[in-house]
């Protein structure tokens, strides 16, 4: 088993010292110049790249090359950031408290410019829009209090409370007994003693009220304009190649022949003459040969010429 379990652990632990160089070794994206540039006389070349905040400069590339008869290399690499002008139209509303919806305490509170910096940085003067002004109540509350109310019963014979109602409807609440005051209408004399026989009593009746009131208002409205800030959104790389005139390859020069050496033969030119003469020669003994012959064989057959018989 444990032979099985080192290998494994020496293979993660060289996967994982080999990985920092595998991403290491990824080429940048390669860039691309927008424009390129050449001296008249050919001396320099010039490559501009407009590269943005997400380009990555070390794909520009560096390295020598040949062009129209010259090899240039790179001698310097400028760098200049070129600034933007970002702008748009923008809409901020803003919301605050108010304790009145009067209309004219509301605009006092509303400027009629303000100053806004959006949440990317973009700032400008905004004007309010009246049109988009709105005053809501914020909420409600309610507060309870204590009221009270009296009545008087007067005529009563005695000071019998069975006489006096226990409760009251005053203003829609309903209001309980709290207290009587006795007050003598008529006395009467007897034995000598002031007597009275009508009472008045004064009722006073207790309860508690319950009242909403709005808590406050908000007030909404919409402040409009134009927005903007000035960005580096880009940045400019100007290559600048320096270039060397090749020179071209000479000849080699044809060596002359040495004294020592001598100069080959001329090429024996054919003659046919060398051939045709000597068979004409042997076309005519040939010839001459056959004559001799036929007139050998017509002796020996008896025939004669005429001049043969002369």
């Amino acid at each position: 088993m444990k032979r099985k379990i080192i290998p494994t652990l020496l293979a993660l632990a060289l996967t994982a010292s080999l990985a920092p160089t595998v991403l290491a070794a990824v080429p940048p994206t390669p860039c691309y110049p927008t424009s390129v540039s050449r001296s008249e006389d050919g001396a320099q070349i010039r490559k501009v790249y407009d590269l943005g905040p997400q380009d990555d400069p070390a794909g520009i590339s560096r390295s020598d090359f040949q062009q129209e008869g010259f090899h240039y290399t790179l001698t310097d690499l400028l760098k200049q950031e070129f600034p933007e002008r970002e702008e748009r139209f923008h809409t901020e509303t803003v919301t605050l408290d108010s304790k009145s919806k009067d209309m004219e305490s509301v605009l006092a509170l509303l400027p009629a410019q303000r100053e806004f910096t959006t949440e990317d940085g973009l700032t400008g003067t905004l004007s309010l829009k009246l049109d988009t002004v709105q005053v809501d109540v914020a909420g409600y509350g309610s507060s309870t209090r204590q009221v009270s109310a009296t009545r008087s019963y007067p005529s009563l014979a005695g000071q019998d409370t069975s006489y006096i109602p226990k409760e009251i409807t005053d203003n829609g609440r309903t209001l309980e007994l709290a207290s009587i005051d006795w007050q003598t209408d008529n006395t009467a004399n007897e034995d000598g003693y002031a007597v009275g026989d009508r009472f008045t009593a004064i009722a006073t009746y207790t309860g508690s009220a319950t009242s909403s009131y709005v808590k406050g208002y908000v007030v909404t409205a919409e402040y409009s304009g134009t927005v903007s800030r000035i960005a580096l959104n880009k940045v400019r790389y100007v290559a600048i190649f320096e270039g060397t005139p090749l020179v071209p390859a000479e000849p080699n020069p044809t060596p002359e022949p040495s004294a020592d050496v001598q100069e080959p033969a001329a090429p024996v030119r054919f003659h046919w003459g060398y051939v045709l003469v000597p068979l004409g020669v042997v076309a005519a003994i040939g010839g001459g040969t056959g004559v001799a012959l036929f007139i050998k064989k017509r002796r020996e057959g008896g025939y004669e010429t005429e001049e043969d018989s002369q």
